[in-house]
C-alpha cells in the first residue's frame, strides 16, 4: 500500500448537457482550471456511452469486457482526476440502468449526456500524485 495525504481545495458545481460529451467536458474543465487532483461525484442521464464491466478472465494485465449503450441510460458515478504524461485523466466508475438492464463499471471513450449531469468536484490540494502507465498491469495506477 502507497499513500499521500492532502486536503479540500476548490469546488466545482458542474452542469453538462444534453449532446456534451462528459469525458471530454471533465477533461476540458480540468485543463482550464489546472485540475491535477480531485474526485468528483456525478448524477444524471447518459445518451449514448462504453462501460468496462469487467475482465474477460482472471488475468493481468486484463482482457476488458465492453457494454455500449445508445439509448438514454439513468448514471450515478464516483471517480477521480489525476494528470497521466502531463494531461489531466478521468477514472470514472458509473452504475447505469435502464428499465431492468443495469450495469456498473468503468465509463470509457464516448458518453454523450442526456437531459442533464450534475458533477460535484472536489479538488485536492497539498497532494502530488500522478497516473502512471504500468505494462506488467495494463493501466496507470497512481503514483505518490
Amino acid at each position: 500500500m502507497e499513500y499521500s495525504k492532502g486536503n479540500i481545495g476548490r469546488v466545482f458545481t458542474v452542469r453538462i448537457d444534453t449532446g456534451e460529451d462528459l469525458l471530454e467536458e471533465l477533461e476540458g474543465l480540468a485543463e482550464k482550471e489546472d485540475i491535477v487532483s480531485a474526485f468528483f461525484m456525478l448524477l444524471g442521464a447518459v445518451r449514448k456511452a462504453n462501460l468496462v464491466v469487467g475482465p474477460k478472465e482472471n488475468v493481468i494485465p486484463p482482457e476488458t469486457m465492453w457494454v455500449n449503450y445508445s439509448d438514454p441510460y439513468e448514471v450515478i458515478g464516483i471517480g477521480n482526476i489525476f494528470q497521466e504524461e502531463g494531461k489531466p485523466k478521468i477514472h470514472l466508475h458509473t452504475a447505469a440502468g435502464r428499465g431492468d438492464d443495469t450495469n456498473i463499471g468503468c465509463l470509457r471513450g464516448e458518453s454523450e449526456a442526456f437531459m442533464v449531469l450534475e458533477i460535484f468536484i472536489m479538488e485536492i490540494s497539498g497532494m502530488n500524485a500522478e497516473r502512471s502507465f504500468n505494462a506488467a498491469r495494463g493501466f496507470a495506477p497512481i503514483s505518490f
